[in-house]
């Protein structure tokens, strides 16, 4: 059994064909970072119209990697939420359409559950039960996962996503494009005490975030209160490089400390973690340790799936071997998933 997953949920075009052993016989990403550099962040209608342009030639890029035609093929999966509509649908009618000629079931791609479906490279077994911690630029969500198809929502941000605020910070720091590793590189020639800022909501005995007042605490920091510009020209490089360290610092305290406290409650011992901040090297040393003190299985998806890519969408082969699978009507569900605390 070959499935072929597509993944246009942002500003990556991807594509994977992948066997029922997990096996991976060939996997694509097109990334759009140039396109959206001189904005500073993803453009939704740029995004949508270089994913129409890259979308067939993945798809056979990665045919070709594997050694595959599409007669080989027994199912076709697509991420269809959430994300930015227009590139969603790029996806979703690509596949909708292979499915149609090909006449194969069509199986539908959660992103943020395929994230955390990332951590099955990663383990022989299944890694369900788990906490499922997602931690993109988009989303900083924790779930109980009691198998693939049942994610119940324990708490995550009530404003800005963990990802988001790297983003946001490095831009202060008049980093380039994308700012998270660019922040990170940064972080790694400072000391993460020179600064204290806030770690908000980590004492609380909610399971919840909020960056948004951290965010609020480095511009100060960088411009003064009450300042309409930003810019960090008037700092030294070791003071860029300290607020950089004790930024992430801060916010590796705030998603290690929660992430605890979510297996805690739930009483289930082991924690996956996927999403592009996951990737980031202090959270996964700091996370790596406070499980092995607390006696909790970490499992964090291998860097290169950590950001977005049609790998993770793997997913889908639980779905249909479940027999979940999607008639020609499927539509998508833009936006990002937010839920009350």
């Amino acid at each position: 059994m070959l499935i072929l997953t597509l993944e246009s949920t942002c500003d990556e075009t991807a594509a994977a064909i992948i066997d029922e052993q997990h096996g991976v016989l060939g996997s694509t990403v097109a990334s759009q970072e140039e396109l959206h550099q001189k904005f500073n962040g993803v453009v939704p209608e740029i995004a949508a119209r270089a994913h129409l342009e890259r979308i067939l030639p993945v798809i056979h890029e990665t045919l070709a990697k594997a050694n595959v035609e599409l007669k080989d093929l027994s199912a076709i999966g697509v991420a269809t939420t959430p994300g930015l509509a227009g590139s969603l649908l790029v996806g979703l009618v690509a596949a909708k359409t292979l499915s149609w000629l090909l006449n194969l079931p069509l199986i539908a791609i959660n992103h943020l559950h395929a994230h955390v479906y990332a951590c099955q490279f990663a383990r022989e077994e299944t890694i369900f039960p788990c906490v499922g911690f997602i931690v993109s630029g988009g989303h900083s969500h924790l779930y109980e996962c009691r198998d693939p198809f049942s994610f119940e929502y324990l708490g995550g941000t009530i404003d800005d996503a963990a990802g988001e605020c790297f983003d946001k910070v490095a831009s202060m720091l008049d980093l380039p494009y994308p700012g998270g590793p660019a922040l990170s590189q940064l972080a790694k020639t400072g000391n993460p005490k020179a600064y204290r800022f806030p770690r908000p909501l980590l004492k609380e005995t909610r399971i919840a975030f909020s960056f948004s007042g951290l965010k609020t605490a480095v511009r100060y920091m960088i411009a003064g209160p009450g300042q309409k510009e930003v810019t960090a020209s008037h700092l030294s490089p070791g003071e860029r490089a300290d607020i950089a360290a004790s930024f992430e610092a801060a916010v590796a305290d705030c998603l290690v400390g929660k992430a605890i406290q979510a297996v805690k409650r739930t009483g289930v011992p082991r924690l996956c973690v996927g999403g592009g901040v996951a990737s980031n090297t202090t959270f996964r040393h700091q996370l790596e340790q406070a499980c092995e003190s607390h006696n909790i299985e970490c499992l964090i998806a291998a860097p290169e799936l950590c950001t977005d890519n049609a790998v993770m969408g793997a997913i889908a082969l639980e779905r249909l071997r479940a027999g979940h699978v999607e008639s020609l009507d499927l539509d998508v569900r833009p936006g990002l998933v937010r839920h009350s605390q």
